[in-house]
């Protein structure tokens, strides 16, 4: 996981994501690959497939990763790089990316 970044959204405005496919180094892709983050505040406990962000990852206040889903995204699509994930957390989005998608029971 490199960091949070906002997103460039069709209405002009911007969304947090969590990168989760670049490595340092070449090849440079076109595309990556980010989790989708809430805009709103966390105001309830996360579902099994959410891990809740804070401002010690570069967000503005408590806010859900959705691990269950992975989008591939237009790197120009990316903005602002807003901080990077704290260890514990990427170790719980990964846990939590790998349980959303049953890969834990192969």
């Amino acid at each position: 996981m490199r960091g949070t970044f906002t997103r460039a959204i069709s209405a002009g405005g911007s969304h947090p994501v969590v990168i989760v496919s670049i490595r340092p180094g070449p090849p440079r892709k076109d595309f990556v690959e980010v989790l989708d983050c809430s805009s709103q505040r966390a105001n309830r406990p996360p579902a099994e497939n959410e891990v809740v962000l804070d401002t010690a990852d570069g967000l503005d206040w408590p806010t859900f990763c959705k691990c269950d889903c992975i989008f591939a995204v237009p790197r120009e699509e990316l903005k602002a790089r807003k901080g990077s994930v704290t260890a514990e957390r990427r170790r719980n989005i990964v846990r939590a990316i790998v349980q959303s998608h049953g890969w834990n029971a192969l």
